[in-house]
């Protein structure tokens, strides 16, 4: 039995009806996803078989640096990638694969059953229509039968929802009146009108200040609690995954290097460049509060020329030249329990070889 569309509302619309994904199953799974764009340059190796699952009630955090992947991964999964565009693997989602999909079946799952929340709200709200009707059309595109009453309720019950105050008012605002948090919450409202079973945030909190910040993930967490969706958290910020993710998938250079439970990343990280993401973040226990903050030498490649084996290796203070990291690619693989895998050929030794730099003399 479909449950009621509205939840105030036993009168409203019906769900679509599809089949529910499985209870016990990943909603979720991307498997080898590669991505490619042509350019006059060469080919731009954006994403680079990049494999996940993600399960009900589940937050999957993807990391990086800029230009690692993680927003293409996401637009590949959607389907919002340019036609000329060549995406190879598969993207499984109640037992179809996306990648397959013609684009009037896609339609029919973006904003419905799978949603995004972009990056930049301004530039994803249309600035002259009012949020409320924006909110109203996300929700009448999968539930045309609705009549305007119910839209409406609909639409500030989501706003409601996402904690932007008096939503009798907000409902006729423009954008421009609403502060860069509450777009981002009302991008919130629009990514969740349908109670999707997957929710991709890329970067909900970019350019906000750390008080909203807070407030936009408490709301993230709200819409998990209320919808049991599964949620892929696409972020540079740690200390976001460390507060919502349950695993981790951190990304370089458009490859998959390190994937686990949050607590293993955090605590038993089997990739150097997970660790040198980790060892850049400010600590309230270091020691000498003067000591300026770690940082990683040198800058991300260019994916178009990306260095041969190990594409962290010309910046990695762990690497064995000059072989195997300059010339293997390391394959992605299970180093640790629970699905904990690193693509470093040294992944098993890393504790070793911090303990032997530690024990060699100062140099004079």
């Amino acid at each position: 039995m479909t449950e009621p569309y509205l939840l105030d509302d036993k009168t409203s619309g019906q769900r679509p009806s599809v089949p529910e994904p499985s209870a016990k199953g990943p909603v979720l799974s991307v498997r080898d996803l590669k991505v490619r764009f042509r350019t006059d340059e060469g080919e731009v190796k954006a994403v680079d078989g990049v494999s996940f699952d993600v399960l009900r009630s589940q937050v999957l955090g993807i990391v990086g640096e800029s230009g690692s992947g993680k927003s293409v991964t996401s637009m590949a999964i959607l389907g919002l990638l340019p036609p000329r565009t060549e995406i190879t693997g598969e993207v499984i989602f109640q037992g179809r694969d996306l990648l397959k999909l013609p684009e009037k079946e896609m339609r029919k799952l973006r904003g419905g059953r799978m949603a995004m929340v972009f990056q930049d709200a301004l530039a994803a709200l249309n600035p002259v229509f009012t949020v409320g009707d924006q909110i109203s059309e996300a929700v009448e595109v999968h539930n045309p039968s609705l009549d305007k009453k119910h839209l409406r309720e609909r639409a500030m019950e989501l706003i409601d929802l996402v904690g932007i105050p008096n939503p009798t008012a907000r409902f006729d605002q423009f954008p421009h009146e609403y502060s860069g948090g509450m777009r981002q919450r009302a991008m919130m409202a629009m990514a969740i009108a349908n109670d999707p079973d997957v929710l991709i945030a890329d970067e909900p909190t970019t350019a906000l200040d750390v008080t909203i910040q807070a407030q936009v993930l408490e709301v993230l967490e709200r819409i998990q609690d209320r919808t049991n969706s599964a949620i892929v958290l696409i972020t540079h910020d740690l200390g976001v995954v460390a507060g919502m993710a349950d695993r981790v998938l951190v990304m370089y250079a458009g490859k998959p290097v390190e994937i686990g439970e949050v607590d293993q990343i955090f605590y038993e990280s089997k990739h150097p460049y997970t660790r040198g993401l980790l060892a850049s973040l400010p600590r309230l226990d270091r020691g000498d509060k003067s000591e300026r903050l770690y940082r990683i030498k040198g800058q991300p490649p260019s994916l178009i020329f990306v260095p041969t084996g190990c594409a962290f290796h010309p910046r990695c203070e762990y690497a064995q030249l000059p072989s195997p990291c300059s010339t293997d690619v390391p394959a992605l693989r299970e180093v640790g329990a629970h699905g904990q895998s690193s693509s470093c050929h040294f992944a098993d030794k890393l504790d070793e070889m911090d303990a032997a730099a530690q024990e060699e003399p100062a140099k004079p």
